[in-house]
This record gives structure tokens, sequence and C-alpha cells, in this order.
């Protein structure tokens, strides 16, 4: 009898080792916490995109405070890139080893840098905003690590240029755009559309810069001189604000189209107001805007955790929603968290609308896409105020 008793106590003993062993082998995963990684920029001439990792981790802490997901907190460790892809690989590097997942990451310039970080660690992305192309193109194998919910530029800027030409009357178009891929796919949007289009409008200028440049006269003398009665604009926030701030100089005021990057209303302090009323800003179909009664109450949750996201709401929100996928891949994936569970857990996401905000949600086995669409707003007085129903597009992968 004794002897049975000490074989099953060591087995016991045994088995106990192995599960925790097991558990451990989890990188980011203990049994009071899941560490999610987050890089983005702080700092630089795209910092105010970085509200979006903010409302992230806002949006955790309110999950942490009502008890977390499945006993365990969600810990973020979130670190400046500047923008630049260079630090963003590096800061990716330094936090393998302790993260269980990524949220949030942001930068075409970046996912290009660092897209093959994901599937050779084994580490979960959950949502980034660049050129989502670059997902369309990858091997179906490593995509299986990548979930997103964002709008194609493509497809964004044909929208644009057909609600131009059909509902603004334009008939001839200007591209004012970031010198890269996120530019670059606004152009060929814009090519697309007008093509659709035939013998209704043209396209008379595409004006370039580089994210570096801060003076920008040269540029909009040139949009000036296309005669261009219709703009779009790729750039970011703040080349947004200074292009137009140039073209007022000149006395040029051209209809105006932004992509949904720039559809925070924070843009009439920016640019001033004088120059941002009237601007018909994009809105994703993965998010919504101030003033939906869904979007206000995540508002008022992620100012209570985070004061200073005030005044800058869109784009926390827009940050907080990536959150909200990954808390419901978290829940779906179950106590037994491992990789393989989460992207079980996040396959099972089906025509969800995180907190009743945006567009239905859907992922699959083979769908990574998780919602791909648009709408228009229009600025008034202080406001960006949605003025068509959303346009889904199809999703890319």
């Amino acid at each position: 009898m004794d002897w049975k008793a000490g074989w099953i106590g060591s087995l016991v003993l045994l088995l106990g080792i192995v599960f925790s062993t097991h558990a451990a082998a989890v990188t980011g995963v203990t049994d009071t916490e899941v560490t999610i990684g987050m890089t983005t920029p702080l700092s630089g001439p795209a910092a105010l995109w970085g509200t979006t990792a903010l409302g992230a981790k806002a949006w955790a802490d309110y999950i942490n405070d009502k008890g977390g997901i499945h006993g365990r907190k969600i810990k973020c460790i979130l670190k400046d890139d500047g923008y630049n892809p260079a630090r963003a690989m590096a800061n990716l590097t330094e936090m393998k080893g302790q993260i269980f997942a990524v949220n949030a990451l942001l930068g075409t310039a970046i996912i290009n840098a660092t897209k093959d970080f994901f599937p050779e660690n084994k580490i979960p992305l959950i949502n980034a905003y660049a050129d989502v192309r670059i997902w369309a193109k990858y091997p179906k194998d490593k995509l299986r690590y990548v979930f997103i919910g964002y709008p194609d530029y493509e497809n964004e800027a044909e929208y644009l240029t057909t609600y131009a030409v059909k509902n603004l009357g334009a008939k001839k178009i200007a591209l004012f755009y970031q010198n890269d891929d996120y530019g670059k796919m606004a152009m060929e949007g814009v090519n697309q559309g007008l093509k659709k289009l035939p013998g209704q409008a043209t396209l008379v200028g595409a004006v370039p810069y580089e994210v570096t440049e801060r003076a920008l006269a040269t540029q909009a003398q040139k949009l000036k001189e296309t005669g261009a009665d219709t703009l779009l604009l790729y750039p970011t926030m703040t080349h947004g604000a200074l292009i137009l701030k140039e073209m007022a100089k000149l006395g040029y005021k051209p209809k105006v189209l932004v992509t949904f990057t720039l559809g925070d209303p924070i843009m009439y302090n920016i640019a001033g107001a004088e120059v941002w009323e009237g601007v018909y800003p994009a809105s994703p179909a993965n998010s919504g805007v101030p003033g939906e009664k869904e979007v206000d109450r995540v508002i008022e949750i992620l100012k209570k955790y985070d004061p200073k996201l005030a005044g800058k709401e869109y784009l926390a929100v827009f940050g907080a929603t990536s959150m909200m996928y990954l808390v419901e891949g978290l829940k779906n994936a179950g106590r037994n968290l491992t990789p393989e569970t989460m992207i079980k857990g996040m396959e099972m996401i089906k025509n969800w609308k995180p907190e009743g905000i945006g567009a239905p949600v859907t992922f699959s086995p083979d769908r990574r896409h998780g919602v791909n669409g648009s709408r228009v707003m229009r600025a008034e007085k202080g406001k960006h105020v949605p003025i068509t129903d959303y346009m889904i597009y199809k999703p890319l992968f």
C-alpha cells in the first residue's frame, strides 16, 4: 500500500512538473497575466497616430479592472518607434521572449520591415494599420498568425474618387501623397476610379512629399498650378495640415477629400478651422466617430483610464477597437492559452461588432481580413459628420 501511494505521489508530482513546464513555455503567459507588445510612433511626424496604441492600452486597463480574461490581466509593453522601421524592428526584437502577441502595429513601411517577425516567432499580430496588400501577397502558412481589420487604401481612394465625381461634381482631380507605398496605393485607387468613369473627370496632377519634409510651399504651388477643382490627400496628419495651410496662403481652395487616417476632428486644431471646415474625410468600417452612441460610451471609459486622450477621441477609439479584437480572441481561446488556441479563438469571430462599433467583423481559417470598408464624412463646425453609409469592399486575404 505504501509503495502504491508513493508511486502515485511521484506520478502526480511528475505530471505537475510537466504541466507547469508547458505553461511556462508559453511566452508572455502566466497564470495571472498575458503580456502584449506594442510599438508605435509616440514621437516624430506621425506621433498623433500613436494615440491609437494609448487607446488600446486604456481599453486593456478597463478590461483588467473588470477582472481580466479567464483570470489573466492584460499587461501592455508600449515602445516608441518614431515611425521608423528600424526602430520598430528593434523594439519587437527587444520584446521577443516577453510578449504573447502584438497589437495595433502602425505604418506601411514598418509592416513591410517587420512582417516576418510574427510567423518566425509564432507571435500573433492582432491588427495592424498599413497597406493591407502587404498581407494579400503573403504566404498563407505565414498569414495564419495575422488578423487585420483595416481598409485597403486603394479601395478607399477609388471610392473617394467616385464619390467626388458623382456627388461633388469633380472634373479635375489632383492627389497629394506620401512618397511611399501608403501614398502610391492611393494613386492606384484614383486611377482605378477614373478608369471606371470614362470622360467624366481626369487626374490633372499628383504631387508627392517625403515624410521628413516640413516646408511644403513648393508642393502647394504645384497643386494650385494643376487647376484641380478637387484634391485628394494621403499624408500624415501633420503634413495634411501643413499643405492645407500653404494652399490657403495661395488662395487655393478646391474641394478636399482625405483618407481616414486624417479622420480625427483634432484636425480642426492642427490645420485650423478656417481651412478644415468643409473637408470630406473618409471613415473606416473598423471604427466609429465621436457623436455615435456606442462610440461615445467607449470614449468615456477611455478618458477615465487615460485623461490625456481627451481631444484625441477618434484615434483613441480606433486603437481601442484593436484591443477589443484581442480581448475577443482571448475570450474564445479559453484558459489554456497558446498561440494555437489564440488563432482558433480569433477564427471564431463571426459578424461581430466590437462594442457595437463599425461594420461587422469576420475571421476564419481562410479569411484574415476581418473588415474592409469606408464611408464619407464632412467636417462641420468642429465635428466629422457621417454623410454616407459604409461601403464594404471585398476582403483581400
